[in-house]
């Protein structure tokens, strides 16, 4: 099952609708949440927490927690936060309900490139794009006269330049925590390398040149990186860009107003962003096109679902957003792209773009198995043939067991 692509073009200027000037809606029953836990989400339901009657959680494991929580019925949730990267197993075992009625009925405020659709069903709302750009120190750049890097090579060439100066314990930050963050790092370079996941026939197609090559640039990533880069996550990094660790990383658009939360960073003004680097020359940024959004649990009571749908769009409106303009690239009605957000558009209007993220139970089950084999290849147990023919073995034994495959 695939998403249609997330169509970017209108994401950037939309028209504004009228501010909501304090919650309107009340819940008439307790509404419980289950979303990431980063500063948009913090926003959109802290928004919804001026309504009453919310149990908002957010939890960086949302994405292992979702499946089995809205599974029970009745759903330990109301409304899960999603991502194209993480909707499709609440997809594939029905557990989240369409939502074209309630759009119709509630969602006027709701703009065209936020509704996302399902075999021709509106399955979600979307908030806001995401994406992985450069983020840099632009003071140490220019301290040492280097360029802002446009392609890996450079972003290498600069990193070593950094390391000889000492200005920093590491040049480079990177998001290769063991699983779904390593998964997603292969993922943003080997789409750079033009690199295929699956066949037409679903069969596995990463044991190529193109793994090869995305296998061999991250290991010399690391070595730039803290030693401990398998325990390295995106909050991980975002506290070493605060805590003026690092100089470069390839982080999500979503952490880059924290960079300038005085509150808890040191480097308030000092870090930039441009596009994600290339992996190749002629090639689409190395990183991938995300959303992020709501969907409401199948399993509640149609009222409860109503109520949910409702409060959901209380906290995306255009006061929230007004309130929270620099928390992410929103799609709600009222944006205003900041200096912070400049990387993420340049990365997302790049030609050619990058790809969205392929939603499919394909690409769930590929997540899945680069995530489990790819840490053998980093603790130099394997070469990088053997940890990506583990990982098409991997792939092949859960998607015949799924049906994907004879």
């Amino acid at each position: 099952m695939m998403l249609k692509r997330l169509a970017l073009a209108g994401a950037f200027g939309l028209v504004a609708s009228t501010a909501m000037a304090d919650c309107a809606y009340e819940p008439p029953m307790e509404i419980r949440s289950l979303s990431a836990a980063f500063e948009a989400w913090n926003a959109v339901t802290g928004a919804w927490g001026e309504c009453g009657n919310v149990n908002a959680e957010l939890d960086q494991e949302f994405r292992t927690k979702q499946p089995s929580a809205f599974a029970a019925n009745p759903s330990l949730y109301h409304i899960g936060g999603v991502a194209n990267g993480t909707i499709t197993p609440l997809l594939n075992e029905g557990t989240i309900r369409p939502l074209d009625d309630l759009v119709a009925e509630y969602g006027q405020n709701l703009s065209p490139n936020q509704l996302i659709r399902i075999d021709g069903q509106i399955m979600a709302v979307a908030m806001m794009v995401n994406t992985q750009h450069l983020m840099y120190r632009s003071d140490i750049l220019e301290d040492l006269g280097i360029e802002v890097p446009t392609t890996w090579d450079e972003v290498l060439a600069a990193a070593e330049v950094i390391q000889e100066a000492g200005v920093v314990d590491y040049p480079l930050g990177g998001t290769m925590k063991s699983g779904w963050n390593l998964a997603q790092d292969f993922n943003n370079m080997f789409v750079g390398f033009g690199g295929t996941f699956v066949n037409p026939d679903s069969t596995p197609n990463v044991n190529s040149e193109a793994g090869v090559q995305t296998l061999e640039m991250m290991m010399r990533m690391t070595e730039y990186m803290d030693p401990e880069f398998l325990v390295s996550d995106s909050t991980y990094v975002q506290q070493q860009f605060q805590q003026g660790r690092i100089a470069m990383a390839n982080l999500w658009a979503s952490r880059a107003a924290a960079m300038n939360d005085a509150a808890e960073s040191q480097v308030v003004g000092l870090v930039q962003t441009s596009a994600a680097p290339l992996a190749m020359e002629g090639g689409v940024p190395a990183t991938t096109l995300w959303w992020d959004g709501i969907v409401i649990a199948a399993n509640i009571p149609d009222e409860e679902a109503e109520a949910a749908f409702r409060l959901a769009m209380e906290g995306l409106d255009e006061a929230m957003v007004t309130a929270n303009n620099d928390a992410a690239i929103w799609l709600v009605p009222g944006y205003q792209p900041t200096e912070m957000a400049e990387g993420a558009i340049a990365t997302a209007t790049a030609s050619p773009p990058p790809p969205s993220y392929p939603s499919s139970s394909q690409m769930g089950l590929m997540h899945t198995a680069l995530g489990n084999e790819l840490p053998a290849f980093f603790t130099g147990d394997v070469s990088a043939e053997e940890a990506l023919a583990a990982v098409e073995a991997a792939y092949t034994t859960a998607a015949q067991e799924a049906g994907l495959l004879e």
